[in-house]
C-alpha cells in the first residue's frame, strides 16, 4: 500500500523554527558561463567522505573522451541528487596543464535518521497514523538501506526493509528484502456491503527481489514472496481461498526504463513500468493475477515552462480476485476534482494525468551553516516554488464491463508546489470536476 508521510526530522525541525530569524540563501547556479563545450580529459570527486567513488560514476551518461555541454551537465547533476543521498551537487569543469578536467563536488547527507512521524493513509486526512522510522541511509557507502518503523493510530503497523543496490558491480546486481505487519481496514465497499459491517484484516507481507540493471536505464527484477491475510470471518470474495485465512504464495516479474533527470520531481526524462505478478499457483485454491503498466513523459517546452504527462493501469484477472487486491481509484490513487469524494473499486483501473508547470522560485540553496553544534550535513536546503496547471481523468471497472467514456471522471485546476529536496515536497491545489464542483487539496510529494 502505498502512504505518504510527512517526515518531522531534525532537519525539518531546525528549518521550519529557524526560517523567520536568519537564513542564508544563495542561488544554486551551474558551473558553466554561456554556451561553449568541453571534451572531458578527466573526472575527480570531492567530498564523498563515505560514500564510494562508483555509486556516483555509474549514474553518469557520459565519460572519458565525450563532449560536455550545459544541458548535459545540468541533466548529469539532477540524476546524481536523484541518489537521495546527497545536499549538494557541483560539476565544474576547468582546465590543467591543457586536459579539461571535470571536478564533481558533493556534500554527503546526514544518513542516520531516527524520524517521528505522522502518516497519511491512502493521503486521507482522517486516517493518520504515527510512529517512528529509523533509516539507515548509504550503509557502507554504498547507497544501501536499512530502514524499519513502527506506527500507531489508524492500521498499525511494523515494517523492515534492506536495499542493496550493488551486490555485484560488475554484474550490476541489486537486491531487496521487505518484511511487513498491518491491521488492516478494509477499503472495498463491496466486501462491506457483502459481509454487513466495516472490519479489519490482519495482513504479514514479506518480499525478496533480485535485479539487474542494464546500461543507465534499464532495471530487471524477479521476485516471490509470500502474504499471510486474515479476516475475523470467512466469505467468498472477501476471502481468496476457502478459509478465513488466505495464505498465497507470489512470484514475479518486473521492467523500468527510467531516464527522468531528478526523479523526486522531474522536468525531463521517459518513466515506464512493467509489473506482472501471479498469485497463489493454485495452493488452497488460490489463483489470480495482477499486472502494473504506466508510462510518464517529462519535458522542457518553452522558456522555462515544463510539461508532462501520464497514462497508468492496473489489471486483476483469475479464478477468485479477493477485494483486498482490487484495483482502487480515491485512496493512493486519485483524481483531482473527486480527491476527496471519488472511490471506486473494480478488476481494473485506468488513470491519465497531464500538467504543465512554471518556476516562480527557481531552485535556491538554504544554508543554515552559522548554527552551532550541529553538522553542516543537516544544515543545508535545496527549495523551490513551483506553479501549475492540471487535469486528471480515470475510471474503474469489472471484468466484462464496457470500457466507457461517460463512466471516466476527470477534474481539472491549479496550483503551486513547495519543494525542500531531497527529502519533502507538498502541493496545495485547487480543482473543479466535470459537475462544477470545486474542492482544494493539500497533498504530499510530487502528483507524478
Amino acid at each position: 500500500m502505498k502512504r505518504e508521510t510527512i517526515f518531522f526530522s531534525i532537519r525539518n525541525i531546525v528549518f521550519l523554527t529557524l526560517f523567520p530569524i536568519y537564513l542564508s540563501a544563495q542561488t544554486d547556479t551551474l558551473f558553466f558561463e554561456g554556451n561553449y563545450n568541453i571534451v572531458v580529459d578527466s573526472i575527480f570527486i570531492t567530498g564523498n567522505d563515505i560514500t564510494e567513488d562508483f555509486i556516483i560514476l555509474r549514474e553518469l551518461n557520459f565519460g572519458i573522451g565525450d563532449t560536455l555541454d550545459h544541458h548535459l551537465t545540468s541533466y548529469n547533476r539532477e540524476r546524481i541528487y536523484s541518489l537521495r543521498i546527497f545536499n549538494e551537487v557541483k560539476l565544474i569543469p576547468y582546465q590543467y596543464k591543457e586536459k579539461n578536467i571535470l571536478h564533481i563536488e558533493i556534500e554527503e547527507s546526514w544518513y542516520i535518521y531516527p524520524i517521528p512521524f505522522v502518516t497519511l493513509n491512502d493521503r486521507d486526512w482522517e486516517k493518520v497514523s504515527y510512529g517512528v522510522s529509523v533509516s539507515l541511509l548509504n550503509f557502507r557507502g554504498r547507497n544501501e538501506t536499512l530502514s524499519g518503523s513502527a506506527a500507531f493510530g489508524y492500521d498499525p503497523s511494523f515494517s523492515f526493509r534492506y536495499f542493496n543496490p550493488n551486490i555485484s558491480y560488475n554484474q550490476n546486481l541489486n537486491f531487496q528484502v521487505s518484511l511487513s505487519y498491518s491491521t488492516s481496514t478494509n477499503k472495498s465497499t463491496e466486501a462491506e456491503n457483502l459481509y454487513g459491517a466495516s472490519f479489519e484484516q490482519k495482513i504479514f507481507s514479506s518480499r525478496v527481489q533480485l535485479g539487474k540493471r542494464f546500461g543507465n536505464y534499464h532495471w530487471a527484477y524477479l521476485k516471490t514472496g509470500f502474504d499471510y491475510i486474515e479476516t475475523p470471518f470467512y466469505q467468498q470474495g472477501i476471502n481468496a481461498s476457502d478459509d478465513n485465512i488466505d495464505k498465497t504464495l507470489v512470484v514475479g516479474a518486473s521492467y523500468v526504463y527510467d531516464t527522468r533527470d531528478l526523479t523526486l520531481y522531474a522536468a525531463d526524462g521517459i518513466y515506464a513500468l512493467l509489473n506482472y505478478e501471479f498469485k497463489g499457483l493454485g495452493i488452497d485454491g488460490i489463483n489470480y493475477r495482477v499486472a502494473d503498466l504506466e508510462f510518464r513523459e517529462y519535458r522542457k517546452i518553452v522558456e522555462k515552462f515544463t510539461a508532462k504527462w501520464r497514462i497508468s493501469m492496473r489489471h486483476t484477472a483469475g479464478e477468485t480476485v479477493p477485494y483486498y487486491d482490487y484495483s482502487y481509484l480515491g485512496y493512493s490513487e486519485r483524481i483531482r476534482g473527486y480527491f476527496h469524494d471519488g472511490k471506486s473499486e473494480g478488476n481494473d483501473r485506468l488513470l491519465a494525468s497531464v500538467e504543465i508547470n512554471y518556476p516562480i522560485i527557481q531552485e535556491t540553496r538554504i544554508n543554515l551553516y552559522w548554527i552551532p553544534l550541529l553538522p553542516n550535513s543537516l544544515l543545508s536546503y535545496r527549495v523551490a516554488v513551483i506553479a501549475g496547471l492540471f487535469g486528471d481523468t480515470g475510471t474503474t471497472r469489472n471484468s466484462g464491463d464496457p470500457l466507457a467514456i461517460k463512466n471516466f471522471n476527470s477534474g481539472y485546476g491549479t496550483g503551486i508546489s513547495f519543494l525542500l529536496l531531497p527529502y519533502f515536497i507538498f502541493r496545495l491545489e485547487y480543482a473543479i470536476n466535470d459537475n462544477g464542483n470545486t474542492e482544494w487539496i493539500f497533498d504530499l510529494g510530487a502528483s507524478f
